[in-house]
């Protein structure tokens, strides 16, 4: 098996340098246990600290890996340990896979009878399953066909709001009987806003089939049980802003995806005018879509065509104009209104957008031209260079990036390495080595030090110094590794003692590389810091760290034998026995033949 597109550097790029380590060495112990294929998922349990093994599933399909999942609760960015050791077993080792059935040859084995049976098994193992079964009922009774979706939205059968509004109380209900429990209620563990915006998704999955009736019906009966209810845990100072917001903008969605009466309308508006006091919330952008809707002279104008400096609104703009103007334009994208959306997006101002859907609709040329004009932010250039290499016009996408990182913004670093990457796959070699550099600038790294060093040539001794001095006068945080690697690689060990004189004591790794070779040329910091690291230890009677005191003193130990001093180091190492004689669990490693 041969996961497409995807490599080494690919998984490097994806994970935090920490992970990346972790997880080679998990790889390497052989803690990935039982990988299977299934189709386009692999499967894998990876031996880690918990007495359960953690479960990987990877899910990829031809244009690379797709979604990458593990049970584990790392939060940190990128990809876990696990994930990574998984990944790097399908790349060495893919023959140990096995191949497993499918879902869907698994299930083709079963009758009705069965079928029902299995079902009924496994929510009596995990009860929570019978949400996900109501969610898809509830779906599927009334889902638009797919030769109806895309367009204006669809009158359908209504369905029923209880569960809905059950499954809200139900939420709310449990945080309180959380917070009342006699252990408390752990802020951090706070779910409350997760679980109801996964309620919520039912009615965005009705907006994106174009379904915007059904979708209001879902909104009404959330947003009322969370007014009618939130007094319950606002008590225990719990904010309703992150739903709220998320309800603002699916009330905008539903809104301009249905079709009302005059009523309808009139009864929304009071409904969210009404919600909005009581709940001591904002609804403006849903109450000015109700009010705009697509039927506003100044709108309609624009959307055939008559694009002009004062774009749809009247008199000055509200606050939530231009997240009003993002949802328009899902909204026609949903629809297929091509020409619309484009039209709204250039009066508007929305030139990512705007560029991009040139992009998509193969208008290529016009495109890169345009964007002289309309591109005013990095985030500008790098979504289209991402539309431009969809559609495999990598000689413009390059132009673009170029051009991109002239302008201001948060996204240098991705661009530069879009750059690098085009630069490379076009035999741009110039442009590919002012793509590395200045990657290096911005985030520097020693694989890109080495990659530049591979590709400078003749003009390496220059840039060399002008990398080093990057890289001495970068303030940026977690750059202590990238430094330490290229000090070392370069043998600048005094350079490396100074930044290892600023690390803090969880970063012991990195010190004691740089112990490893300052013994040879400065033995004496060498002694110092290790006896100094050791005896913190020790003399706290940290016995779970016994075994890193060890690590210090033989650091220490090699330092005292490069300089000769071997009657020293016997003389120390016999003072620490005889203070700390009575630490049992010490003793046996101070007395250690390996510390002679």
């Amino acid at each position: 098996m041969l996961i497409p597109k995807l490599s080494e550097a690919t998984i490097e790029h994806n994970t935090s340098n920490q992970s990346l380590k972790r997880g080679e060495a998990y790889y390497l112990a052989g803690h990935v246990r039982n990988p299977v294929l299934r189709g386009n998922m692999v499967q894998a349990a990876v031996i880690g600290s918990e007495l359960e093994p953690y479960r990987i599933t990877l899910c990829f399909d031809d244009t690379g890996l797709g979604s990458t999942f593990c049970t584990c609760p790392y939060d940190n960015g990128g990809w876990c340990k696990h994930i990574v050791a998984t990944l790097l077993l399908c790349l060495r080792k893919p023959a140990i896979i096995e191949r497993g059935q499918t879902l869907e040859q698994l299930l083709s084995s079963l009758n009705d009878a069965q079928t029902r049976e299995l079902i009924e098994h496994l929510v009596e193992k995990e009860p929570s399953l019978i949400d996900a079964i109501e969610r898809y009922v509830n779906l599927s009774a009334i889902s638009v066909p797919s030769n109806q979706r895309n367009k204006t939205s669809q009158r359908t059968l209504p369905i029923d709001p209880d569960p809905f509004q059950r499954q809200v109380r139900r939420i709310l209900r449990e945080a309180v009987s959380c917070f009342e429990d006699e252990y408390g209620y752990d802020e951090e563990g706070d779910t409350i806003t997760e679980e109801l915006l996964e309620v919520l998704d039912r009615a965005e999955e009705f907006i994106a089939q174009g379904d915007g009736n059904n979708a209001l019906i879902i909104l009404e009966a959330i947003t009322e049980a969370c007014v009618q209810d939130w007094d319950d845990v606002l008590e225990y100072g719990i904010e309703n802003s992150g739903i709220a917001s998320a309800l603002n903008e699916a009330w905008t969605a539903a809104i301009l995806t249905a079709e009302l009466t005059a009523e309808e309308e009139i009864d929304l508006q009071a409904m969210l005018e009404a919600w909005q006091d009581e709940w001591d919330c904002d609804f403006s952008m849903s109450l000015e879509a109700l009010r705009q809707g697509w039927d506003d002279p100044l709108l309609l104008d624009v959307l055939e065509g008559n694009v002009t400096g004062q774009g749809v609104w009247a008199v000055d703009a509200p606050d939530c104009a231009r997240d009003l103007t993002l949802i328009r334009l899902q909204v026609l994208d949903r629809q297929n209104r091509d020409r619309e959306y484009l039209y709204l997006a250039q009066a508007e101002g929305c030139s990512q957008q705007y560029l991009t859907m040139l992009t998509r609709l193969g208008r290529i040329e016009e495109a890169v031209e345009a964007a002289v004009t309309e591109m005013t932010s990095v985030e500008d250039a790098l979504a289209l260079v991402e539309s431009l290499k969809e559609q495999e016009a990598l000689e413009q996408a390059l132009k673009i990036c170029r051009s991109g990182l002239n302008l201001p913004g948060h996204c240098h670093y991705q661009l530069a390495t879009y750059m690098t990457e085009l630069a490379v796959e076009l035999g741009e070699n110039q442009v590919a080595l002012n793509g590395r550099i200045k990657v290096f600038e911005i985030k520097p790294s020693f694989r890109d030090y080495t990659l530049i060093k591979e590709i400078a040539g003749d003009s390496w001794s220059t840039l060399k110094a002008d990398l080093l001095t990057t890289l001495k006068n970068h303030q940026s945080f977690n750059l202590s590794e990238a430094k330490v690697d290229i000090f070392l690689y370069e043998g600048l060990i005094e350079e490396a003692i100074a930044l290892a004189d600023g690390l803090v004591y969880y970063q012991s790794g990195l010190i004691q590389r740089v112990m490893d070779l300052a013994i040879a040329h400065n033995p004496n910091w060498v002694i110092a810091n290790a006896c100094r690291y050791a005896e913190s230890i020790i003399d706290q009677s940290k016995s779970g760290e016994y075994n890193i005191a060890i690590k210090w003193l033989e650091k220490a130990r090699a330092a005292y034998l490069q300089t000769g001093q071997n009657l020293q180091w016997s003389a120390y190492r016999s003072k620490l026995m005889q203070v700390h004689s009575r630490k049992r669990n010490l003793m046996p490693m101070l007395k250690n033949p390996d510390l002679d």
